[in-house]
């Protein structure tokens, strides 16, 4: 159990400005091989009865590429529902493929999106407590599994990452509990951290408000303080790609 379980046990913040909650869909998934493709845990699945989590995830819950998933600061994926309208319009003939979890998520909501998410934002799942660390960096499993080659960039483009969460307390989430938001925590949105981090060329004072965030996870910081001192914004072709030969 975690050493701060305490919070666990915060007051109802439901009356509070600064609350706000929202209906979840949850899921996870096993580590499969496919067919001309390195194994993956992006096949995941609703689950129906309470599971627990952990500072590494949920129970039962997978990660195969751990250069760019899992650990505690990346225990949980939230994907916005919404984006998978625009995803099935663009390709419409790849329809049944954009449905949620698609993009292998464990968490998947209506009305939260990166315009309305924070760096740092704090949230109550079930017994648990979660905070977002980072926006999802797309990497290039998803231009296998969703069929489109340069789909992992498309993400980064459009600013339809989702973002990622380390669970501050431990503990038990039913199929039906909510997120309700107990505290925000920056001012850095995970839409401008994309727009910074993915989609605009090198900025020192931009790249430092990025660093600044309260709950930013630890491979940001390094990735951010990294750029500060090469004043240069590294290569994303291996991730996007797995591109061997990128820097």
């Amino acid at each position: 159990m975690s050493n701060v379980s305490n919070l666990s046990n915060l007051p109802d913040l439901s009356n509070c400005s600064d609350s706000s909650t929202f209906s979840v869909t949850s899921y996870l998934g096993k580590i499969q091989p496919f067919a001309g493709a390195e194994p993956s845990a992006i096949a995941k699945k609703a689950f129906q009865t309470p599971v627990f989590l952990t500072k590494l995830g949920l129970v039962g819950d997978e990660q195969a590429e751990k250069r760019f998933h899992g650990g505690p600061d990346r225990a949980l994926c939230h994907y916005p529902r919404e984006h998978y309208t625009y995803w099935q319009t663009t390709y419409p003939a790849l329809a049944d493929y954009f449905v949620a979890p698609g993009f292998g998520e464990n968490i998947s909501t209506l009305g939260m999106t990166e315009s309305n998410t924070f760096i740092g934002d704090i949230y109550r799942w079930g017994d648990a407590i979660i905070q977002v660390t980072q926006p999802r960096s797309p990497c290039y499993k998803l231009n296998f599994h969703l069929k489109i080659d340069d789909l992992s960039l498309q993400m980064q483009q459009t600013g339809f990452c989702g973002w990622l969460y380390r669970v501050i307390s431990e503990g038990a989430v039913s199929p039906d509990a909510p997120l309700e938001r107990l505290s925000r925590n920056s001012d850095l949105s995970v839409q401008r951290a994309i727009d910074i981090a993915f989609n605009e060329p090198f900025n020192e004072a931009n790249t430092r408000l990025v660093l600044q965030s309260a709950g930013l996870s630890a491979s940001w910081c390094r990735t951010m303080q990294t750029r500060l001192l090469t004043g240069e914004i590294e290569s994303f072709e291996g991730r996007l790609f797995n591109n061997p030969h990128a820097k």
